[in-house]
């Protein structure tokens, strides 16, 4: 290695972040910087990193895609015998993070996840394309698998079985909406000085407030 971990770093300056200037709603504030990610073209926009726990308050990180706010919350889809949704039928505390280097930014939403009525991960997963709707049925998700070829033949196995056929959503697939009750927006500034505006619940409102870097 020819080079020093502690000596990689750079400086922020690009934007600045008031908590006098925000929108009252954090999640009105999410869309506006969802938004102008989106329009900057930062790769993978829509990703962000989940982290649940388990009983045991191990803790378990992994990116996924957002791909709906329904009102206060954010819902993604996954498989209902993965590792996550194993977590968070244990656990139901999660935390999702949004990070664009690119403008030097990242949000933090702790809350609450729940899963979505099945309508509506019928609707979604009948928007999918086709090769996605196989590979939901296909993986056995977090499961050992003996190699890529089984893997393979699952695929198959799921094509040969919806040849000429609709596809229809498994039960053990479908969405989570993770209901928040804290934001936090960070904006990347100079001499590590960055700031921090963080929402809490006040009532039916959000209370809003500056943290040091």
């Amino acid at each position: 290695m020819e080079y020093s971990l502690s000596e990689i770093r750079r400086e922020y300056a690009q934007r600045s972040l008031s908590e006098h200037e925000v929108k009252e709603n954090p999640v009105n504030q999410f869309k506006q910087w969802l938004d102008e990610a989106i329009k900057a073209q930062v790769p993978d926009s829509s990703a962000m990193v989940l982290s649940t726990a388990n009983k045991e308050n191990r803790v378990s990180s992994r990116v996924v895609l957002l791909k709906e706010i329904q009102g206060e919350g954010f819902v993604f889809y996954t498989n209902y015998n993965s590792k996550k949704a194993f977590d968070l039928k244990q656990n139901a505390q999660a935390s999702i993070l949004f990070y664009w280097p690119e403008l030097e930014r990242q949000i933090r939403i702790e809350g609450k996840a729940e899963k979505i009525p099945a309508y509506l991960s019928d609707k979604y997963f009948d928007s999918r394309p086709e090769n996605s709707k196989i590979g939901a049925w296909a993986s056995e998700q977090s499961r050992e698998i003996p190699d890529r070829k089984y893997l393979e033949q699952q695929k198959l196995n799921i094509e040969e079985k919806f040849r000429h056929k609709k596809i229809f959503r498994p039960e053990f697939w479908g969405g989570y909406l993770v209901k928040p009750h804290r934001f936090e927006f960070w904006q990347g500034r100079e001499s590590r000085l960055h700031d921090r505006i963080e929402y809490l619940p006040l009532n039916k409102s959000w209370k809003i407030k500056r943290l040091a870097p």
